[in-house]
């Protein structure tokens, strides 16, 4: 798809807000729940290996880790390639349309850092006393 053509594409999708909420709630139901954003994150530096996802986003079960898997690959947005070594090797990839998601990520995470830095730490106790005494 051209650039110009998408450009066209979410410009008439602004243009109607039952086009633009279906497109915001498509987008959620890729990534609903907790664990999607970050492993799709971990798979922005390179393809892995279950294990090595599941070191990288501590506290997620195998069992979820594999289902979260199977959900983004079933939308299309990471690959599952199989090879035949021993023991079989499994690793995960984001998919060209998984690669378009680095500007979404980019700004989530310049947003949550400003976040966190004007809302979060600015309201902690501790934080705000050590900034009233300096």
């Amino acid at each position: 798809m051209s650039n110009l053509k998408s450009v066209r594409d979410f410009e008439n999708v602004k243009k109607c807000p039952v086009s633009y909420v279906l497109a915001v709630r498509d987008t959620l139901n890729v990534f609903q729940g907790k664990w999607k954003m970050p492993i799709i994150g971990t798979l922005f530096f390179g393809k892995k290996r279950f294990k090595e996802i599941e070191r990288e986003l501590e506290k997620i079960s195998p069992r979820m880790l594999s289902q979260e898997l199977k959900d983004l690959e079933a939308n299309g947005v990471i690959s599952r390639s199989v090879y035949n070594t021993t023991p079989v090797t499994v690793e995960y990839a984001l998919t060209d349309s998984g690669r378009e998601l680095n500007t979404v990520l980019e700004a989530m995470v310049t947003w949550g850092l400003q976040h966190r830095k004007t809302n979060i730490m600015e309201n902690l106790p501790v934080f705000s006393m050590m900034q009233k005494a300096g």
